[in-house]
């Protein structure tokens, strides 16, 4: 997984996989609570057996943790066109369908907490499936976008906006001018941008959580060792 690039690509490519990488989160949640328990039942009952679970399942996350940014740094310039392509095909396939109320909802509030519209911007919604596009076919699809209006999702409407503007600057002509009154940046743009903006808060964070973990897994030993030679003395 570390060493093949293309492996986060295909993970994107299906709606399926999504849950791959919710299963993924939710492993990694129950692995965090179960050192958490073993942590502090092996300090009230002094078990070197806890500790040492305890020592080794926050050994794990950090492991883990240190391989993923070292998978996300080689592969930096890459993440750009997977996230891209995960985001466009949400825009494109996915949005407004029935099957998938949920990817909609999250991305209408993506859309509005961002303020960005499409995944390069609202063009992307002239041939999505949200117009009712028959993305089976992408020639035709070309051909058929052209002098033609389509719609985009509310939104991408600015806030505050007066009774009606919004639903009048929601249909746009394919190729024609942007109504000021919709947001015109990608969300993908946006995103990148806010990391960009803030990667020193993220940086300082990261640390921050790597530097706590290696003082648990400190005091964990710590403290395993007192027991052991408390055992000892016994």
């Amino acid at each position: 997984m570390l060493t093949d690039p293309t492996f986060m690509l295909s993970m994107t490519q299906s709606y399926n996989h999504y849950h791959i990488a919710l299963y993924v989160f939710l492993g990694i949640g129950i692995l965090i609570t179960l050192g958490a328990f073993f942590g502090c039942w092996g300090v009230c009952r002094e078990s070197q057996c806890l500790l040492v679970s305890f020592f080794c399942v926050i050994l794990i996350v950090m492991v883990a943790q240190i391989a993923a940014g070292a998978w996300a740094f080689h592969n930096k310039d890459k993440l750009d066109d997977i996230v891209r392509a995960a985001v466009k095909s949400s825009v494109q396939e996915e949005y407004g369908q029935s099957t998938m109320s949920s990817r909609t909802v999250t991305f209408d509030t993506l859309q509005k907490n961002l303020k960005c519209c499409g995944a390069d911007g609202p063009g992307d919604w002239a041939t999505s499936r949200f117009n009712n596009v028959d993305r089976t076919n992408i020639v035709e699809i070309a051909v058929s976008s052209m002098n033609v209006f389509y719609n985009i999702p509310e939104s991408c409407c600015k806030e505050d906006l007066k009774d009606n503007e919004c639903e009048l600057s929601r249909r746009l002509k394919f190729g024609g001018p942007l109504n000021t009154a919709i947001y015109q940046q990608g969300c993908v743009d946006k995103m990148i941008e806010i990391i960009y903006e803030n990667w020193v808060s993220i940086f300082a964070i990261t640390i921050a959580v790597i530097l706590l973990e290696l003082l648990s897994l400190t005091f964990a030993l710590s403290l395993c060792c007192a027991v052991r030679n408390q055992h000892y003395k016994d």
